[in-house]
């Protein structure tokens, strides 16, 4: 039943009817908060972190299911570990002799290479075998900072080393690198060629510059940084001690400029995690850095102890600080509490504070890429570790809502209620704010607002607002996640690799539960990729090739992203295992290659107010049909018919289809139709609906109007023309009638004057041939024949 030559399944033509496997004897009910929570994944039994003996044999290194279901039940999952990995599945490692610490991680599709950042040494690896034609600069301390790090009491060979923590692509020849240089930050260009063939990778340690303000000085505090152009965006501390931490930028040709100092209210004690340009608009003016850090948090009762806060903080790329108030400053600098809970009862919820990784996953939209959060308890009682999904929709909300206010030590935080003044403190300054070029001359008591108002009141909530997978009670913890896009036959995928703190990493899926409204991650396999249980300090994802890269203190790894043939060489069991990256192709269980025309798509008008029928007939008289929507290519899919205000009235589902009455704005998007029969899905048909408004289809809306039609932009309207003639024609002769649409603004011919019909032979002079005239000028567009889209 498979489309493009694979037999698939329910989610990307995965098995299963979305009934809840049954749970094995002996195996583990629940995750301490209760059963039937979305989202939680019960433990399997067996001890994560001892994975060197298999529990569960696997011959000839097959990942099997059985009866429709997991093997394992619910909660297991493939599992592999290093001999089995090395031996069939491509695992690859590259470790180098005295060093360590492979956090910084730069992958290069152009050049075909993985940077990498360690102890005391650059690498650059090819992408298809790390393991192969390495390149490496040796880059210590020198032996003056090395002997004054000693002198100042630490460990000479633990921490008086030059830790590199930062690596940036510069431009086409060269990286830009940073590292703690035995607490002597550290930075220089690198030169790395411009193309794989060329063998240059070269640094002149006598061209180094001050590293104060990009690296850390201290290897165990993390740093994080994004370069954008010629500058520098990092957040770090820029002292000794590690206790002034700012958010810095650097290079470039604009003086540097940095947060207020010494100032609970920007920022508390923070650790940064990751940092991020995200374009606001077309304007480049408007473009935002996004900077992603746990502090204390400064709204917490006195009395309560000290409790740590995931925050999302913004500055504008084009702000230069104040005139008079903070000079050198950010004066555009806001932060809000990202919020990752579980929804408990009477308010009780469970919240994820520790925020360990972030990935950003972008889209067709530039400007909209959607946010994957990693984050764990800071509970001593309460281990768990979630994965939350925020839009940058509901980023931007956050920071246009109200802002936090205290009267003073003895009050609470509440939601400020006076005047805001105008340009409203976050805003940058460009064409939207006509009278203000730049920072320097936003107004005094915008500057002073700004100073003593860093933080909002709304939290930023994640999508669905719950975590999208979590895990309690499981001796390990979250630590880092990249994200893979899969595009399938009835949609697209979101394929989560996160890695933990015992040096695995888990493979997630959502798929659809029942129906496509309700969605549950499943773990598809869970990857022992060092031996030494090293936690897991980087993840690096190639789309292009097809392969992870994860770093931790010992070794770096390449895996590929799919195992295929481990599945099973039989239909059934490939499609139960419900992988996206997988499909039958007759013979074997092979990598799925989406063909975009396996699946017919059709463009369907329909005018605001009245009725569209979406027609779909399933070959199989056993088969039942489903219906999912899209609002564009990038959002989630939802079933037809799900709970919405106002929609389920309007929606009549038959044996050929479905009927949209009285058809709105808001249904225009993507309708997708799928055959399911014996626990199987096939994607049959997608349809394009348009919808044309009514002032619009009725010839009485003025012309520009943007608000005419709800569908892709820039479409020719020609429609207009026909379905007015359609539903509301003219008055007037039927050769007019007929002339009319087409006419496009040209005179029409004067009627003739009706004295009856002349019968032969009665002065009536002979036809004459027709001869084709040519017209001057360009010709009158012409709409088609029919609008109907088959």
């Amino acid at each position: 039943m498979g489309a493009g030559g694979g037999a698939r399944g329910r989610g990307s033509g995965w098995a299963g009817d979305g009934r809840s496997a049954r749970r094995e004897p002996g195996q583990a009910s629940g995750t301490g908060l209760g059963d039937g929570v979305a989202g939680w994944s019960w433990g399997g039994g067996a001890s994560h972190g001892q994975t060197t003996q298999d529990p569960h044999p696997r011959g000839g290194g097959e990942c099997r299911w059985r009866g429709g279901v997991p093997r394992w039940g619910r909660a297991e999952r493939c599992r592999w570990v290093p001999a089995e990995l090395r031996a069939r599945h491509g695992l690859r490692l590259f470790t180098l002799e005295r060093s360590c610490c492979y956090e910084a991680l730069l992958l290069d599709e152009e050049r075909g290479r993985l940077f990498a950042g360690a102890q005391n040494h650059l690498l650059s690896l090819a992408l298809d075998d790390i393991s192969q034609r390495d390149r490496k600069i040796y880059w210590p301390a020198p032996v003056e900072w090395r002997e004054e790090c000693n002198w100042a009491g630490k460990d000479i060979t633990a921490e008086c080393m030059n830790f590199v923590k930062i690596l940036h692509p510069y431009n086409r020849t060269h990286l830009y690198a940073c590292g703690t240089g035995a607490f002597h930050p550290v930075c220089a260009f690198v030169e790395a060629g411009q193309h794989a063939e060329e063998p240059f990778f070269k640094l002149d340690p006598r061209h180094t510059e001050d590293g104060k303000g990009k690296s850390p000085y201290d290897p165990r505090h993390t740093a994080a940084s994004v370069l954008v152009g010629e500058e520098l965006y990092s957040g770090v501390a820029t002292d000794l001690m590690g206790r002034d931490f700012t958010i810095f930028r650097s290079l470039g040709r604009r003086p540097s400029i940095r947060t207020e100092q010494h100032d609970s209210r920007w920022l508390n004690e923070p650790k940064f995690v990751a940092v991020f340009w995200v374009p606001e608009s077309e304007d480049p003016d408007d473009d935002k850095i996004y900077f992603f850090f746990r502090e204390t948090a400064v709204e917490r009762q006195q009395g309560l102890g000290k409790t740590s806060f995931a925050r999302i903080g913004q500055i504008c790329r084009n702000d230069v600080g104040g005139q008079r108030s903070l000079v050198n400053k950010w004066t555009t600098f806001l932060k809000a509490r990202l919020v990752c809970a579980v929804p408990g009862p009477d308010g009780a919820d469970t919240h994820f504070d520790e925020l360990r990784d972030v990935f950003l996953l972008q889209t067709r939209d530039k400007r909209n890429p959607l946010v994957y959060a990693v984050f764990s308890t800071s509970s001593s009682v309460f281990q768990g570790s979630a994965i939350c999904v925020y839009t940058m929709a509901d980023i931007r909300r956050a920071f246009l809502g109200p802002f936090a206010h205290k009267e003073g030590p003895n009050y609470q935080w509440v939601s400020y209620q006076g005047r805001v003044p105008y340009p409203r403190p976050g805003m940058c300054p460009s064409k939207t704010f006509g009278t203000f070029g730049s920072t320097k001359d936003f107004p005094d008591e915008v500057i002073q607002f700004a100073r003593h108002h860093p933080l909002m009141y709304n939290p930023v909530l994640p999508h669905g607002q719950r975590p999208l997978f979590l895990q309690a009670t499981v001796p390990y913890t979250f630590t880092r996640i990249a994200v893979d896009r899969v595009t399938a036959a009835d949609g697209h995928y979101d394929v989560l690799f996160i890695g933990t703190d015992v040096g695995t990493v888990l493979k997630v899926v959502s798929v659809p539960k029942e129906s496509w409204h309700r969605m549950e991650p499943l773990l598809l396999e869970e990857l022992q990729v060092f031996q030494d249980a090293s936690p897991i300090t980087s993840l690096q994802l190639s789309s292009k090739r097809q392969q992870l890269y994860a770093g931790s203190a010992t070794a770096l790894a390449q895996l590929p992203l799919h195992r295929c043939g481990a599945y099973g060489k039989a239909c059934a069991e490939c499609c139960l295992a419900r992988d996206p990256y997988c499909a039958w192709d007759g013979t074997a269980c092979t990598r799925y290659v989406p063909n975009t025309k396996s699946v017919p798509q059709k463009q369907l008008y329909g005018v605001e107010g009245s009725t569209a029928f979406l027609e779909c007939i399933p070959k199989s008289l056993q088969a039942r049909v489903l219906w999912t929507y899209q609002r564009t290519p990038d959002d989630p899919q939802r079933e037809v018919g799900f709970p919405r205000p106002g929609v389920d009235a309007r929606v009549v589902q038959t044996e050929r289809g479905v009927l949209l009455r009285s058809v709105q704005r808001a249904d225009a998007g993507l309708y997708l139709c799928h055959a399911t029969e014996h626990g199987f899905t096939q994607p049959l048909l997608r349809l394009s609906l348009e919808v044309i408004g009514a002032r619009q289809a009725a010839g009485t809306a003025p012309a520009g109007d943007p608000q005419l039609a709800a569908g892709p932009p820039g479409r020719k309207v020609w429609y207009r023309d026909f379905l007015q003639l359609v539903e509301r024609p003219p008055l007037g002769p039927t050769d007019r009638v007929c002339q009319w649409p087409w006419s496009r603004g040209r005179p029409l011919p004067p009627p003739r004057a009706h004295a009856g019909p002349p019968s032969r032979g009665q002065g009536e002079e002979p036809r004459k041939a027709r001869r084709r005239r040519t017209h001057e000028g360009p010709r009158a567009e012409r709409g088609p024949r029919s609008t109907s889209p088959w």
